[in-house]
């Protein structure tokens, strides 16, 4: 993206316009307060522990996408075209977290290609961050059939996935998208609205201290509700304060 359009989205989104009642200090040297947030105990039934034991046993990533595309626990599977695993840069330290793969992420198997993913693209190019700078990946690797919501059973089979790269990953940050995705991996049980902008913290099971966390609003929300895109440029600000403080 070049400057000038890339100036031209920041104005769209409402970049010349007050976003707090007060200036922000952006020359204080330490960010804001995180909260600390526990993940919750999720019911194990006999599906769930055996996606824990399958997950825990990949020691690299190459050997975790290898499992989890083996992984007959999850009727998603049968339905899905492609595994959706992740793209981008592994050691990049910033991992963005969106909720399940589309119509066209299930066709390339790769995590936002879509609308929301093109959208998601010059979002983070207006901050000066490309997929060489971070890792994309998400809740669920396979579509939902007809984009529909996951079920509480589906999320809590694909979570140790997701938790055990975390941990192989070793992200220092988290940029959540949407409110499953936040919900999942935070446990709250209040609206993206409420939570976005604020950071936190999430434990990740193996990682010595927790991850902060900012949970934004997803792309695909942003393209059906434009008057959400001030908000999410806020948000995106955080973001790259917290990265080049």
């Amino acid at each position: 993206m070049d400057a000038l359009t890339a100036l031209e989205l920041q104005l769209a989104w409402g970049a010349d316009a007050a976003l707090a009642a007060t200036p922000q200090d952006r020359l204080a040297s330490r960010p804001p307060p995180l909260e600390t947030v526990a993940l919750p105990r999720i019911p194990e039934d006999g599906a769930t522990a055996r996606a824990w034991k399958l997950a825990n046993s990949a020691a690299t990533r190459d050997e975790l996408r290898r499992t989890l595309a083996d992984f007959d626990g999850c009727a998603l599977r049968a339905t899905a075209t492609n595994l959706v695993f992740a793209d981008g840069n592994p050691d990049a330290g910033l991992v963005v977290i969106g909720e399940a793969p589309g119509a066209e992420e299930d066709r390339t198997g790769l995590p936002f290609v879509g609308p929301a993913g093109h959208l998601l693209d010059a979002m983070l190019a207006s901050i000066a961050l490309d997929r060489r700078s971070l890792l994309i990946t998400n809740v669920l690797p396979w579509r939902p059939p007809g984009n529909r919501t996951p079920s509480d059973q589906e999320i809590a089979l694909c979570l140790p996935f997701l938790l055990r790269h975390l941990m192989l990953l070793r992200p220092r940050h988290l940029l959540l998208l949407g409110a499953m995705a936040t919900r999942a991996l935070t446990g709250t049980t209040q609206g993206i609205t409420q939570l976005r902008g604020r950071w936190t913290r999430v434990d990740v099971p193996g990682l010595a201290d927790p991850v902060p966390a900012l949970p934004t609003y997803h792309p695909a929300y942003l393209l059906r509700t434009p008057a959400a895109k001030r908000s999410a440029w806020h948000d995106l600000l955080l973001l790259r304060r917290i990265l080049c403080p």
